[in-house]
């Protein structure tokens, strides 16, 4: 389980694909690393989490064929916000 608080992303391996309408990739990725993660740049069977957006692409395809956890923006956000993901 991750920490709670500030570092509660620590060590998680993120990759962000496509274009998120609501935030730039950019700021994405700097606030995701200021909780501690880890962003990459491809997808391998060591990424915790991809973060998909509009025109996500091989990177997506990748992710589920290798059953990475995948969020879109909404789950994005709410992941910053503290916020559990409901199944």
């Amino acid at each position: 389980a991750r920490a709670a608080g500030p570092l509660r992303w620590a060590g998680a391996r993120v990759v962000p694909a496509g274009t998120l309408p609501g935030r730039p990739r950019e700021g994405a990725g700097a606030a995701l690393q200021a909780l501690g993660a880890k962003l990459s740049a491809s997808v391998s069977k060591r990424t915790n989490y991809g973060i998909a957006g509009t025109e996500a692409g091989s990177k997506l395809a990748r992710a589920r064929a290798l059953k990475v956890a995948v969020l879109d923006e909404s789950g994005l956000e709410k992941l910053l916000r503290g916020e559990k993901l409901g199944h």
